[in-house]
């Protein structure tokens, strides 16, 4: 079959190569210039199979007022006149229950292996040059209280199944990441996860564009996307600024745009962009202890440090703010600040490559995969990946080929 992906981003060009491998033509839309033009482009860079718990969950109703109103608060809600944002907002406080997090977890755990054991197995077969490497990971925090909770995530996950985990105090969170010698009095410990990777996810975009390129798939750039036609049941093509594309089956995997472009055909999807920022400092010249090598979350300030080859990736923040893509200075500051107080050692250049993308995220963090009900038959979404697109792209695609696979003749 002929199935046309809109998204170029690592869950789109994900889905197109599992596709592809199971035999379908596939033609690949997107109307930035390349791969990985948003959200995949500068994102955190961390391949979090391991420690999965979604952005929802029980401890937020207490931290609710200091995020609001705290200046420099690494979660900021403009509110707009905008049903959508609301209705998202209010759904996603109500999965703000330990239940919720705890059926989340389980979920984004079978889907994060998953998506381990295809990408493994997508490297052995291929290796992509993508700096993928496993230097394990702590996630911080800064209090005793804080470390109990996350013992008890740890132990929860586990029971699911998960990888090994422990937690560490501060002093043997140094000795794993020397590099954090100079904020150790900051810290009351973390989570240790040894296999945790990190890649770089916009390489790993240009690499399977490439494969996807040499293998017969027709990638189409700079093609702005204005709609989908529809007859009955059946999506009967896109409409773009280049003309229509037709197709057998279409896949929605162009992030946060996929609501939209799902609304006119009756799709009300729960995705609503999470905007996020990250500077990239280069490391090469850094002294030996000064920049980490074990890829690093700090809870207190939501910040991840990841190292991709001779660079250190700082990402961060969460606005639920609408479609506003411009780069906030204000908020670069603070992750190079952040920088500064986590590895003072780690010198800062003059360009700190500065980054900013739409995370598509559900008020649950679960991706919404597959067709939905009362759409067209021949229509599959693929979005509501969050923070974790990187994490659960190739299990997503995984499970997209095996649906389609299954009700499709």
């Amino acid at each position: 079959m002929h199935i046309c992906v809109v998204g170029a981003g690592i869950v789109g060009l994900a889905s197109a190569h599992a596709l592809q491998q199971a035999g379908h033509r596939v033609t690949l839309l997107d109307r930035g210039p390349g791969p990985a033009s948003g959200a995949s482009g500068g994102n955190g860079a961390q391949l979090s199979y391991s420690y999965v718990q979604p952005l929802a969950e029980p401890g937020i109703w207490k931290m609710l007022p200091k995020l609001l109103l705290q200046k420099d608060s690494p979660l900021a809600f403009r509110l707009r006149a905008d049903p959508a944002q609301w209705a998202w907002g209010l759904r996603f406080l109500g999965a703000c229950t330990a239940q919720a997090s705890e059926a989340g977890t389980r979920q984004l755990l079978e889907l994060a292996t998953l998506s381990r054991q295809a990408f493994e197995a997508l490297q052995a077969q291929e290796g992509l040059d993508c700096d993928l490497h496993t230097p394990g990971k702590l996630v911080l925090y800064p209090t005793q209280q804080g470390l109990d909770a996350a013992a008890r995530q740890v132990a929860l996950q586990a029971g699911m199944g998960g990888a090994a985990q422990r937690i560490v105090d501060a002093a043997t969170t140094v000795r794993l990441e020397p590099a954090l010698a100079g904020y150790a009095a900051r810290i009351a410990g973390a989570v240790h996860t040894p296999s945790e990777s990190a890649a770089d996810c916009r390489l790993l975009c240009q690499q399977l564009a490439a494969l996807l390129a040499a293998r017969g798939a027709v990638l189409r750039w700079n093609t702005p996307l204005q709609g989908l036609e529809r007859q009955g049941d059946t999506v009967t093509g896109l409409r773009t600024g280049a003309g229509l594309v037709q197709a057998d089956h279409y896949v929605l995997a162009c992030g946060w745009e996929s609501a939209a472009l799902a609304r006119p055909l009756g799709l009300r999807l729960p995705v609503y962009p999470l905007k996020g920022y990250s500077i990239t400092l280069d490391a090469g010249a850094a002294p030996a202890q000064a920049a980490p090598r074990v890829s690093v979350t700090d809870t207190s300030r939501k910040v991840v440090f990841a190292r991709i080859g001779q660079r250190v990736r700082v990402a961060g923040m969460v606005e639920i703010v609408g479609q506003d893509t411009r780069i906030d200075p204000r908020r670069i500051a603070s992750l190079c600040r952040s920088t500064r107080e986590v590895f003072p050692d780690l010198p800062q250049g003059d360009d700190v490559q500065p980054w900013t993308g739409m995370r598509p995220a559900t008020p649950t963090g679960l991706p919404i995969t597959g067709r939905q009900r009362g759409g067209p038959r021949n229509l599959w979404l693929q979005t509501g990946h969050g923070a974790l697109g990187l994490t659960l792209a190739f299990g997503s695609a995984q499970r997209l080929a095996a649906q389609v696979r299954e009700n499709t003749p």
